[in-house]
């Protein structure tokens, strides 16, 4: 069964990111005193009296603009009125009723979803006269909340779940895979989202920055459950000018952060980049499973070594991650983006492979056999047993005579007659050196 969906929308500035965020219990949506910053529908896990439920914030409404970035933003939103269960329709206790506010209510009135009003920023916790005037709505009493100070917040989860479908499901789930899909601006990463959905989820258009927030899209695979996490691109440090920008990178580093794998999406008309190989750092040094996607590919001019050239210069600037698997795509054409899911498929296996304290060891003592462990002064290093201690990724704890004689080139030595066993494809892996008696 699905989830509960619960859809908040609004015109822009009346603090629905806010209130997503203080639902959702971290900060996920762009909070910014400036129309616009939320353009995408925004998706969270949230939960209220151990009941599950998916949270969407969606961009500021203003259905008399004819601009390209409002009407965008009203296509998303009226996806997501159409999949929502419970919508909170956020009004200003301050501002009080406007034009835009009644040209929102009737779109909604016309939905036939369940609609709960809310009217936030009533900060003192006193009605306001303001707050009266939304009663002409005809949408029911206000729910009074400040989403800055969390101020009635409780109450209004008490009646957004006691609207909640029978037939969905509130129960935790545990067993979806994460995943980040990452790059610079206007490599693809929202189209290639898009195309696995099916449906225009995530804004494309060819202004860059159109997508500042990190946006959660929740997916089914032959029965795997997925979440998509679409994030804004990063940029140099010299081209961010804003405030959003700012936020935007932070938000696609916490993506990775919160992601289990990250599909690494490169342009394939202009090749590896210094900022491909800062993000994918990024996400090496955070122990990411990882798969590169070279969008694009159908526009590239080809022959017969087109490919093993293109591979060849990833694994040469991307050499700290050779063990991710490469894949050439077209988001726009959908080519090859069901091997996608292969792959996935194979490096979250992986991420979560756990190999027994006894074939580890007798890998290791072969490895020794065939290789001699560095010496110095006379001392040559011991390795006396290993054993893994962690999945996501896989970490190994290996017990030596002296951690100084343990040199880098002996560890990728070691890691490399793991994975000739293994494999570990997609997937970084970890060494704890010990002396032994410490």
């Amino acid at each position: 069964m699905d989830r509960p969906v619960v859809c908040i929308v609004g015109r822009p500035n009346v603090g629905k990111s806010t209130l997503f965020n203080k639902i959702a219990g971290r900060r996920i949506a762009i909070t910014e005193d400036t129309p616009g910053v939320t353009r995408d529908r925004i998706y969270a896990e949230a939960e209220w009296l151990n009941k599950y439920f998916t949270l969407i914030d969606t961009g500021g409404l203003e259905p008399a603009s004819e601009e390209i970035i409002p009407l965008n933003i009203k296509r998303q939103a009226e996806v997501a009125i159409d999949t929502a269960d419970v919508i909170l329709f956020v009004v200003d206790g301050l501002d009080g009723l406007n034009t835009t506010d009644r040209e929102i209510s009737d779109m909604l009135r016309k939905s036939g979803k369940e609609v709960l009003l809310v009217c936030n920023k009533i900060d003192t916790g006193k009605t306001t006269d303001e707050v009266f005037e939304f009663y002409e709505l005809g949408l029911g009493s206000p729910i009074e909340i400040s989403a800055e100070q969390g101020l009635g917040i409780g109450d209004l989860l008490d009646e957004v779940i006691k609207h909640f479908p029978e037939d969905k499901d509130t129960d935790y789930d545990e067993d979806i895979i994460r995943v980040a899909v990452i790059g610079k601006p206007n490599v693809g990463k929202s189209s290639l989202i898009n195309n696995i959905l099916g449906e225009e989820r995530v804004i494309v258009t060819n202004i860059p920055g159109t997508t500042r927030d990190a946006i959660d899209t929740y997916f089914t695979y032959e029965n795997d459950k997925y979440v998509f996490i679409d994030t804004a691109g990063l940029r140099r440090k010299r081209s961010i000018y804003e405030n959003v920008e700012r936020y935007s990178v932070v938000r696609t580093l916490t993506a990775v952060d919160r992601a289990d794998l990250c599909i690494l999406v490169i342009d394939a008309t202009e090749g590896v980049t210094e900022q491909d190989t800062k993000i994918a750092g990024y996400a090496h040094e955070n122990g990411k499973g990882i798969i590169i996607a070279v969008n694009k590919w159908d526009i590239v001019e080809k022959d017969t070594n087109t490919s093993y050239k293109f591979e060849k210069d990833i694994r040469t600037k991307l050499g700290f991650i050779i063990y991710a698997p490469i894949v050439f795509i077209s988001a726009k054409t959908g080519r090859r983006v069901n091997k996608l899911f292969e792959l996935l498929k194979v490096v979250n296996n992986n991420y979560n492979l756990r190999i027994s304290t006894g074939v580890l060891n007798d890998i290791i003592n072969e490895a020794v056999i065939l290789n001699q462990p560095p010496s110095d002064k006379g001392v040559r290093l011991k390795i006396y047993y290993g054993t893994q201690v962690a999945i996501k990724p896989p970490k190994f704890l290996i017990f030596i005579n002296k951690r100084k004689l343990m040199h880098f080139s002996y560890q990728r030595y070691l890691e490399n007659q793991i994975r000739q066993y293994f494999g570990f494809e997609g997937v970084p892996i970890r060494f704890e050196f010990k002396e032994k008696g410490d």
